[in-house]
């Protein structure tokens, strides 16, 4: 199991003390992580940070357990790795198995993070700040939209010309819905996706696409593939019942049965492009990954 139980010693010490001189943290951390419930004193969880602790001492963490990684770039202050399919960016709770954090902690410590998220099933380049100076810096460049991210997707349908696609995103409102996903609506932020032919295929009816999303919302350019009525093959949400979406997403939905009702076994969705400018350096990082192939293989019932 990736979580868990260390045990820690300073009895008689407050409960952000201890955390302190075990872990060599700074008192911020120390009290993140009691605010986090991970501490237990004798079984019981410690939820006051001055409160002090005699008995067994007790605390959650994160166990790495690395697999290995494509590294696609690196340098002092950040990299970008090539995150496959099926993987969380982080850790989602605590009965995750394996995350990409498995593979940044061990790699560069647990200062190291994320940069920005990729949904578990869109595959490619995720950018990872080294230290807290460039995490932030990479936030605020977020915001700016500083940083530019291009996608490849494979859809459902022949498209003939180049389009582009204004329609403001919200969160669905419906409560007996999946809650994670979104909705054209009016009244919700403004979203802007341009999309770009790469390569028709007639036979297959299938269109590969250059995605350029000019805003960044949550799932923005799968619910606006589904909008203009060109699905992102293997898409787990849009376009599907909440107990289709409900299987599918436990893992109790067999690849044959998803590839007949989404197209393919996975979301076939990949982060191919980043564009920045850091430290008066310009950066243009692309994936190394054979992507096509790559969904083509997974609308296939047998490989």
């Amino acid at each position: 199991m990736p979580y868990t139980k260390i045990k820690l010693s300073n009895n008689g010490k407050k409960a952000f003390q201890v955390l302190m001189e075990a872990l060599k943290i700074p008192i911020s951390e120390a009290q993140k992580l009691i605010d986090k419930k991970r501490l237990f004193c004798d079984g019981i969880l410690v939820q006051e940070k001055n409160k002090i602790l005699n008995g067994i001492i007790e605390l959650i963490v994160y166990e790495n357990r690395p697999k290995g990684v494509e590294i696609v770039f690196e340098n002092e202050d950040f990299a970008v790795l090539e995150k496959p399919s099926g993987i969380l960016s982080h850790p989602n709770g605590r009965h995750c198995q394996y995350s990409l954090s498995d593979e940044i902690w061990h790699l560069w410590g647990k200062q190291a993070c994320v940069a920005h998220r990729l949904d578990k099933e869109t595959s490619g380049l995720i950018l990872v700040a080294k230290n807290k100076q460039t995490q932030i810096e990479f936030k605020t460049m977020f915001e700016k939209r500083q940083i530019q991210k291009e996608y490849i997707a494979l859809v459902k349908g022949q498209i003939k010309t180049n389009f582009k696609i204004d329609a403001s995103i919200a969160l669905v409102n419906n409560y007996n819905d999946i809650k994670t996903r979104m909705q054209i609506c009016e009244k919700g932020k403004k979203a802007l996706t341009e999309f770009e032919i790469l390569k028709s295929y007639p036979k297959d009816n299938c269109t590969l696409l250059l995605c350029k999303p000019l805003t960044g919302r949550q799932h923005q350019i799968r619910i606006h593939l589904h909008h203009a009525k060109y699905p992102i093959l293997g898409d787990p949400l849009y376009g599907l019942e909440k107990t289709q979406i409900e299987a599918i997403l436990d893992g109790k939905m067999n690849p044959e049965e998803r590839i007949k009702i989404t197209g393919a076994k996975r979301l076939c969705l990949h982060a191919q492009t980043l564009k920045f400018n850091f430290k008066n350096n310009k950066f243009i990082i692309c994936s190394n990954a054979k992507i096509e192939n790559e969904f083509f293989k997974s609308i296939k019932i047998t490989i």
